[in-house]
């Protein structure tokens, strides 16, 4: 470790991995610190019973040759090391429902896509069409979403306040296919009363476009990139928990670790959640109006997932992913769960490795959970660096949501039970002590189409030298992540110069293979 950096990232989220490469290609000298033992954050994995389970990243879009996240990470040059399964090209998504046995298919590619969608509505073309069409319409007006040149999409609050909900209802009165056409709502949360139409779109476009799961799981990106980010002359160290900011007159001049180290640098990223990094910098460093407005935004629902090693050779492995919602009229309602209805549905993914052929080894099932239902276990503290065990009325309470969640996967899949040779499961309180969400939500937090800008937060902050990342600033997931880092790296290096070098990683390419 060197005594002195031109740049601190705190965090080794995929926001601060990809600023970290970023600066380091530009010619800075780089230092990610991470407080756990794996790097990662949301793309960590784990493995029990010799099977690798992700954390969080169960898939990623927009990964076809010349689609956005393939630029992005071409520029990264970590896509040619990737080892990706594409999936089912003609439904990759599938939204089911309770008393009804057809399966609803989101294919890939546009024109797939609505001919599948024809064949359960075939009196629904027009609609099926108009909200392709709309889709498509506010995905083009994110800039660096297709890696152009234009203003922040901040700045046009105009899209921020239609919302998802409204807009597909307003198209169609087909209430089945209004349920289909929001069936992945959990791939953001989707509230009725607040989420933008342009959180759907920009979500689901991706995969409409082309969709794939990481063989062996997505901690494969955070492993490229480190080996990239050290390429680059960067460095990285894990179990460096930054517990300490260290000022000069009113600029951040070094960190200090839990483990006795102080680190200086002349930049500092932090890509630990905003709520938590003012709490570690010190609220007293910034403006009162700024800490009150960070603290009060909301943070979306936490989640409970369920982790099945499946015995060999017992269940075939599926290609897609399963979105199953008990009642279709509910489709918006999963998060206004009661503890006699939860969960209202949930999402299904199952991992692949490089032995994957006709059976799986894995499921994993993910749903909803508020953060209140662990709250009498909150002052526990967990994780592989960290060991403790939460006692034995939480692994109670793990084990009775784990059977309700078994019992409603066997209502698809009847012999489900006979199938599993071991389950784990991961709650609110796994979420916030692995990847250091406030409350253990899953994806940062809430945009509201009622309040556009209220959740907004700049990567900028009043500390000159401190600038932030991750998914709570502009979208959550990889693409979301991989943008918001591009828009942080921008206010170093500038947003034409580095969306230049983007492109232009891209068109070497077209021109080696021309």
């Amino acid at each position: 470790m060197k005594s002195h950096y031109d740049v601190v990232i705190i965090g080794s989220g995929l926001g601060g991995l990809v600023s970290a490469n970023i600066l380091a290609k530009e010619g800075y000298s780089v230092c990610v610190l991470e407080k756990n033992n794996q790097y990662g954050g949301n793309l960590q994995t784990f493995v029990r019973d010799k099977t690798i389970f992700d954390t969080g990243v169960h898939y990623i879009g927009g990964l076809n040759k010349g689609q956005n996240l393939y630029q992005y990470f071409k520029y990264l040059d970590i896509i040619d090391d990737l080892n990706l399964k594409k999936l089912d090209e003609d439904g990759f998504d599938v939204i089911t429902f309770d008393n009804d046995n057809r399966e609803y298919k989101h294919a890939q590619g546009y024109d797939r896509f609505i001919k599948n969608l024809l064949v359960e509505f075939p009196d629904e073309e027009k609609a099926i069409i108009t909200y392709c069409d709309k889709l498509k319409e506010i995905c083009d007006q994110f800039p660096l979403y297709g890696l152009k040149y234009g203003k922040p999409y901040y700045e046009k609050t105009d899209i921020f306040s239609l919302k998802a909900k409204d807009y597909i209802d307003s198209i169609t009165d087909n209430k089945k296919l209004q349920a289909v056409l929001a069936g992945t709502n959990y791939l953001y949360a989707g509230d009725a009363d607040r989420t933008p139409f342009y959180v759907h779109a920009l979500t689901i476009n991706s995969y409409i476009e082309s969709a794939y799961r990481c063989v062996n799981g997505g901690s494969q990106i955070s492993k490229l990139l480190i080996r990239r980010l050290k390429e680059n002359g960067g460095d990285a160290f894990n179990h460096h928990e930054v517990v300490k900011f260290g000022f000069e007159d009113k600029n951040i001049s070094s960190v200090f670790t839990k483990n006795g180290k102080e680190i200086k640098a002349d930049l500092f990223i932090s890509n630990i959640e905003p709520k938590l990094t003012i709490k570690l910098v010190g609220e007293d460093k910034f403006r009162k109006v700024y800490t009150k407005r960070i603290n009060n935004i909301e943070s979306i629902i936490a989640g409970f997932s369920l982790y099945i090693v499946l015995k060999p050779n017992t269940f075939k492995y599926q290609n897609k992913n399963i979105y199953h919602i008990k009642d279709p009229n509910r489709i918006w309602d999963g998060q206004d769960y009661t503890a006699e209805t939860w969960p209202e549905g949930y999402m299904a993914s199952m991992g692949i490795n490089k032995k994957t052929d006709k059976y799986g080894e894995s499921l994993t099932v993910m749903t909803y959970m508020r953060y209140e239902e662990v709250e009498a276990w909150e002052n526990t503290f967990n994780t592989v660096a960290n060991k403790n065990d939460r006692g034995q009325t939480y692994e109670e309470f793990k084990a009775e949501k784990a059977e309700i969640l078994i019992q409603e996967l066997e209502k698809k899949y009847p012999t489900i039970r006979d199938c599993i040779q071991e389950i784990y499961t991961s709650t609110p309180l796994s979420y916030r002590d692995y990847i250091g969400s406030h409350r253990g939500s899953i994806y940062g937090y809430v945009k509201d189409a009622n309040n556009p800008l209220a959740s907004f937060v700049s990567p900028k902050t009043k500390i000159k030298n401190l600038l932030l990342t991750g998914q709570s600033l502009n979208m959550h997931g990889i693409l979301g992540v991989t943008i918001g880092a591009v828009l942080t790296c921008s206010e170093i290096v500038g947003m034409e110069p580095l969306l230049k070098k983007i492109l232009d990683a891209n068109k070497t390419e077209e021109s080696i293979e021309n």
